[in-house]
Formats: C-alpha cells, structure tokens, sequence
C-alpha cells in the first residue's frame, strides 16, 4: 500500500492524500453529472485517477493552472489522465495515456508559494478519441467508457474478501501506514469503490495502475489486483523480516558488551584481567632493560597508550606487538668473543680443509679486535663456486670466536620491506629479516651470514640490493632504521659475512661495501682429504654405519672424484658417498656383513661406469681443434675449439653460441694470422679461396669471456696449415692486433680444471705466472707452463710438437 504523504511541491502533481468521499457510491452513481464531449485535459506525472477516489493535486505548470482556472469556471469537470514518462517535465501528445478519468473539481486553493492546489473526485472513466487543441492547454474529444457491474456470486464475494485481507495484512506489515486505514477498508462495502481505492493507493508501477484502469471487466481488475497486493505483501514481509534481524544483531552486540562489562567487574574483583597482568608484566621486564634514551621514551608512549585502549579494538594487538618486539630486542646485550687465537685456528683447521689464505684474513681480525678491544666489523664477501664451504666457513668463524650463528638467505629476495620492514599499520606487518634474527638469538654482536646476495631480485616492489646498503655500510649500520620498530638499531657490532657465486651480479654500490675474500675451487688431492676428514664419517653416521668397519681407500677416493665428479666443490662427490653407503647399508642388514676395503669393480657396480673419460681432452686427433681453459661460477672448465676449412671466399662463420667478446678475439685472431700468417707458413691464398668455420661444442650453452683468444687463433691456424696441436696442451689468454697476449683471470679455477681432465701443458701469459706462484705445488704437481708474451710463441709452442 502507498504511504501518504502530506508535503506538496509546486512543480509536482503527483504528490496526495487518498481521501474517502462521505457516501462511497458517489464514486459510481454519476447520471446526475452530464460530461461534456469536449473536456480540458490535466497530464499528472506518477499518479493515476480512478472513479470516486478524491485527491488533492498540487498543479504548477502554467498549462495545468490555466486548465483548472478555465474548468473551475465554467462545469469544474477535467479530463485527467497519466503521462508515459513522469520525467518528461512539459509533455506532448504522444507522451499522454488514452485512457483516463473526468474528474471534478470539489475545491481549489491559492498557496502562498504561487502554486494551486485543487481536489478532485474521479467520476468516469474516457478514452481520448482527438485532441482538438494544445494551446494554452490541452482539449480532446473524449468517448465515456461503461463500466461493468460488480457480480454477486460467491467466487467474485471471495475475491473481494482477499483483497481486504491482503491489503489489511500489508497495513499491518508497513509502520508507516497510519492505523485508520485498516477501519477505512472495513467500512468499504461497494466492491467496485473498494478494488479503485486500494488500486489508487497500491505502491507499484505507474504502467501497471494504468493497466488497471484500462480493465473494462471488473474480475480481470479484481484478479490483476489481487496479484499485485500478493506480491507487495511478500516485499513487505520481507522487509520486515530484515528489519527485525538487524535489530537482533544489534541487541546481541548491546548483550555481549554487557556481559564483557560484567566479566570485566568480575575479573578485577578476582584480582585483575589478563590484560592488566601482561601490561604490569611488560612494565616490569622492562625496567631492567638496558636501552637508549629514544627506545625507553617511545616504549614509555606505547604503554600509556595501551593501558588507555580496550583489548577487543583492532590497535591493541599492534601496539603490543610492537611493545613486545622492543622488550625482546638486545639492545646492549651481547656475548663475550674468546680471542685465543691458537684455539680459534683449531677449529677452523678441524672443520676446513685448505682455505689457508682465508683463515689468515679472519685470524688477522681476530688479532686486531683482540688488541683494540672493539673495532667496527669489517662486511667479509666469501666468493667462489657452488659446494666449496662458504656458509659453514661463517659457523665455524662463530663457532671460534664463540658468538651466536644466524643465517638469512637472500636468494630470490625481490621485497625491500624484507630487509627495511614493514610500516607497523598494515595487516600481517613485520620487521626485516636482519631484525627478526637478532630478536631471536638474543645477542647484538652475532655473526650473520647472508646468504646468496648475488641473487637477491629486484622488481617494482623495491630494490633490496640498495635497502642493504644501510645494514652493510660500516659507515651507516650503527644507525640502521627499520620501519616496523621505527627507530634506529645499532647493528655495527655485528660481525656480517656474504656468500655469493658471481661477483659481477652484486650492485656496484654493494660490492664497495664489500671486503671481497675469492675461495676457489679444490684440487683432487684436498677433495681426497675433505672426504677422508668431514664426508665419509658425516654419511657413515647418516646412514647407520658408524659402528661398522670398512674403509674407502685415498685411490678409490680419487677414482669417483676424476671419473664421476667435474666440479668445483663437493657436493657431487658427498652424493655419490651417499649413494655407497646406502648400498653398504643394505648389504650390511641382508648379510650381517660388509667388505672391509672398497674396491674399483665395487665402486662401478654401485655407481654404474664412470660418467667422464679424460681420454677424449688428451690429444686432439685431427688438426683444426685446439684446447681452451675457461671460467664460470662453478669453477673452472674445459673448451674444445674446432675449425674447420671449406671452399668459398674467405668468409668467417662463428657457430656454438657465443658473446660478442668471443666473436671479436675470433675475427682479431683471423686479422692478425692474414698479416703475420707466413711465419707459420699459411699461405695467403687460403684466405682468399677458404672459408673458415669456427665452431666451440656443446652450442645449448651460452659461451663469452675474454680468455678464449690465443685458443681460437691456434685452432685457425692448425687448420691453415694442417699441423696438429700438441697432444695434452690447453691454453688461455687474449689477444691483440700488435700480437700481444694479455694475461686473464680465474687462473687457479682453470689449471686445476686442467689437471682433473689429465692435460700435462698449458700456455698462459708471462704475467699469470704470479697466479701460478699462489697455488699450492702439490695441486700443480705433473703440470708444465709455458709463459708467452706474443701470440707467434704460443704457434710455436702448439704446433711444432
């Protein structure tokens, strides 16, 4: 049902107030009344007539007003009738109904605001036949409609009764709705003037009051009604059943905060709540702390505020937690260093084998801190190969200076927050890595590895590369500002040492940070020993044969180190010690038993046949192929270079995907042979009737660097002249137009390559014999260097064997 409405608007002529007429059978028996053929038309905009409702309109157009003036006048009859669109503010013909109601004009009243209010009480229903003018105002040739008597059987007595009913229950349903009306329906007893009033003020679509008055046939109005109630009661109960669940919810939240009072009044009579008692608690601990001025004063801040906030509000639990991050943090607590320098070297020795340049650089700390007595902590950078020892050199530096271990990894960190923290606001918030370990060893001087820093990522989230700046700068990390705890952390005192594989993916700005500390890789004779001290015990414990005697012999050791490992470090060679004990282990619990001695037949029934053949690197059969040395962040390789010779027009062909440093020493090398080629004896016409192919194996592998020079010229030249290099002989070096060879680095890397792959020379530049001094005789023991200052002496050398 409509609410009423009691406000009018001057340009507004829908707005009103169904009224009852004091004998409700007016509305029908109008033979009294002679309508005219021709009748002034009033458009209304949301509302539609129906015969013997009464409502008041507040008529504003300047049109309306002149039609109500002129009829008031002359009859007081009008023609009013819908509009098709209510936001048409001045309408047009075909914006106006067909059918509408004559209605008449019981009184008309001036406002004070310039518009006219007048009531009307419909009369008759009328079809528009012709509108015979538009100005001032809208007339048409209008046709009465007969309206159909109201039946009185039974069924159409049953509609009647449900349309009451519905529209009583909807009254009831709707707060809004003023009680009286519920008596006016009662007191209805003319069908036809009942199904028009409740259609007047049924709150539906103005399209579908239309179609009700359009009915011809009192049942289809009665039964399209009747629809139309059943579908407003449904809204209506509805909406009541969602009002009433809102009141509930909030009734429940009135009787948990009561029942949070009173527990609260319980609590305290039985001695405090559990809030109280953690924040006296945090107050307590924090009174021994020691801590600067700045964190005493903010904590100070941070506990009146929470003993000001109740529990169950979403900042509590942030500002304890951070309450509680500050109390945990050692601000100036730390461990005692041991600096007995003869003991600190036993463990290092006992837990690294080799490594000596390493462990004298960490002695000479250890010295000089023991001398000074505080020193700000040098950032060490351990680079070298993957599987040599780097993290755990760092546990046993703590292990011998006696201070806690923390690891962070840093591989794949593309977060700055990680590093800096999170701001304390934000859901899940916490502080950086380096943060979070000090709160958990409990120490201000700890020793921190970080891990992997060539690896940390970079993206639109942040550069954490720059966020470690400020932990690793010496000059800055005293006064390191973390975001979560939003003060500055002194973290001088931490002794921090990096890892990583590759020295050129660390931000420059980084790596001046840095004290960089190169580990290369192990010769076989230190992986034997490595595995003789630390992998063969550690997998004889691992795999439950600790107890059980049998040996691995130093050659059987070798043996799996040259025929089944190509690395650097040990990872490979621990795998595969793995792999044998694991058959050990089965054979000892099917058989009771076990060899004592690991033989060579023993070793390829476990492992399967050996996985490398140093017999292919020892000669190269035909000429054209030479043998280069080169360095990646595993370690140190072997380098086939093969050319070959075809027909054609002197063009050069580089295949084996190669950088751009590669191509240029191959193109330098085919220059310099073409203007000095006769030496060697290459004839010149070849360069101009041969094409020459240079290609490096394994082509999947990207292949760059500046140290392939002299083995490229040398493989050129081989085919050239159709002279063999010399058999077990690699070379590394770059070259020159003038036909210098520039020295190279990774030196130490590529000659033990060279040894593992049973090569016996290698050429290198006079100035890498200093490399050469700082490796130790015994990893080189069986090689001959040939040093070169031009690229002619290094032809003499490869193919004048």
């Amino acid at each position: 049902m409509k609410e009423a409405k009691y406000l009018f608007t001057p340009e507004d002529e829908m707005d009103f107030i169904p009224i009852i007429p004091l004998n409700e059978n007016e509305g029908d028996n109008n033979t009294d009344i002679v309508i005219p053929s021709e009748l002034p038309l009033l458009p209304l905009r949301n509302t539609v007539l129906f015969p013997g409702v009464v409502l008041p309109i507040t008529v504003g157009r300047d049109k309306s007003i002149k039609a109500v003036n002129d009829a008031y006048k002359a009859d007081k009859l009008v023609g009013v009738i819908a509009q098709k669109d209510s936001n048409v503010e001045d309408p047009v013909v075909k914006d106006l109904e067909d059918i509408g109601t004559v209605a008449k004009i019981i009184k008309m009243i001036k406002m004070p605001d310039g518009g006219t209010t007048v009531i009307i009480q419909g009369k008759r229903r009328f079809k528009v036949m012709k509108i015979t003018s538009e100005d001032p105002y809208f007339k048409a040739q209008v046709e009465l409609l007969e309206e159909d008597e109201a039946p009185k059987n039974e069924d159409f007595s049953a509609y009647v009764a449900n349309i009451k009913e519905l529209a009583g229950q909807i009254i009831q349903l709707s707060p809004n709705i003023p009680s009286e009306a519920s008596i006016i329906l009662r007191n209805i007893e003319n069908p036809s003037f009942l199904i028009h009033f409740i259609s007047s003020n049924l709150n539906t679509e103005l399209t579908e009051k239309q179609k009700l008055l359009e009915l011809n046939n009192i049942e289809t109005r009665a039964d399209l009604l009747m629809k139309l109630l059943q579908r407003e009661l449904q809204f209506a109960e509805l909406k009541n059943k969602v009002t009433t669940k809102t009141k509930t919810e909030l009734d429940k939240q009135q009787r948990e905060y009561f029942l949070q009072q009173q527990m609260k009044s319980i609590k305290e009579e039985l001695g405090g709540d559990n809030n109280e008692r953690e924040i006296k608690e945090m107050q307590k601990k924090a009174e021994t702390k020691k801590w600067p001025e700045s964190a005493k004063e903010m904590f100070k801040k941070g506990i009146e505020k929470l003993e000001r906030m109740h529990p169950s509000t979403p900042d509590y639990s942030v500002v304890y937690n951070h309450l509680d991050l500050m109390l945990d943090l050692p601000w100036h607590e730390i461990t005692e260093d041991q600096y007995d320098l003869k003991k600190a070297k036993k463990v290092l020795d006992h837990d690294h084998y080799g490594m000596d340049k390493v462990k004298e650089r960490l002695l000479e700390y250890l010295a000089v801190l023991k001398l000074k007595g505080d020193m700000k902590s040098p950032i060490l950078c351990f680079v070298g190969p993957p599987g040599i020892g780097k993290t755990s050199l760092g546990r046993s530096i703590a292990t011998a200076i006696q201070r806690k271990y923390g690891r962070v990894s840093l591989g794949g960190l593309h977060d700055e927050s990680e590093i800096r923290g999170h701001r304390k606001t934000y859901i899940g918030a916490m502080p950086g890595r380096v943060v979070q370990l000090l709160r958990k060893l409990k120490s201000s001087n700890p020793v921190i590895i970080l891990d992997e820093i060539d690896k940390v990522g970079n993206d639109f989230r942040g550069d954490p590369s720059s966020a470690l700046l400020e932990v690793l700068d010496p000059e800055q990390n005293h006064s390191f500002y973390d975001n979560y705890l939003e003060l500055e952390y002194d973290l001088s005192k931490v002794l921090f040492i990096a890892t990583a594989n590759d020295l050129n993916n660390i931000q420059p700005a980084l790596r001046d940070r840095l004290e960089i500390i190169h580990l290369s890789g192990y010769a076989v004779e230190e992986k034997v020993q490595i595995a003789k001290r630390h992998l063969v015990p550690k997998q004889k414990d691992a795999h439950g044969l600790k107890k059980v005697d049998f040996k691995i012999g130093d050659n059987i050791l070798q043996k799996i180190i040259q025929d089944y490992t190509r690395e650097s470090g040990v990872r490979e060679l621990d795998r595969y010690l793995a792999s044998i004990m694991r058959y050990e282990a089965k054979e000892y619990a099917m058989k009771d038993a076990v060899k004592p001695t690991l033989t060579e037949k023993d070793v390829e029934k476990i492992l399967g046949k050996p996985k490398y053949n140093n017999e292919i690197y020892k000669v190269a059969n035909i000429p054209g192929v030479s043998i280069g040395l080169a360095w990646t962040y595993v370690g140190g390789d072997i380098l086939f270079m093969e050319t070959s010779l075809s027909d054609g027009k002197g063009e050069l062909k580089l295949t084996g995907n190669l950088g751009n440093v590669m191509k240029e020493s191959a193109t330098t090398a085919l220059t310099w042979l073409q203007s000095n080629g006769k030496k060697s004896g290459i004839d010149n016409i070849m360069f101009e009737k041969k094409n020459i192919h240079v290609h490096v194996p394994e082509g999947a592998v990207p292949k760059d660097g500046p140290s392939a020079g002299i083995t490229i010229m040398t493989s050129i030249a081989s085919a050239l002249t159709g002279k063999r290099v010399k058999p077990y002989l690699a070379m590394t070096g770059e070259i020159t137009l003038r036909g210098q060879v520039l020295p190279v680095g990774g030196i130490k890397e590529k000659v033990l390559a060279a040894r593992r792959s049973g090569l016996k020379e290698i050429v290198l530049c006079w100035q890498n014999e200093r490399d050469i001094k700082e490796i130790e005789p015994a990893f080189i023991k069986g090689l001959t260097f040939h040093y070169v200052k031009t690229m002619q002496q290094v032809l003499d050398i490869a193919l004048n064997a």
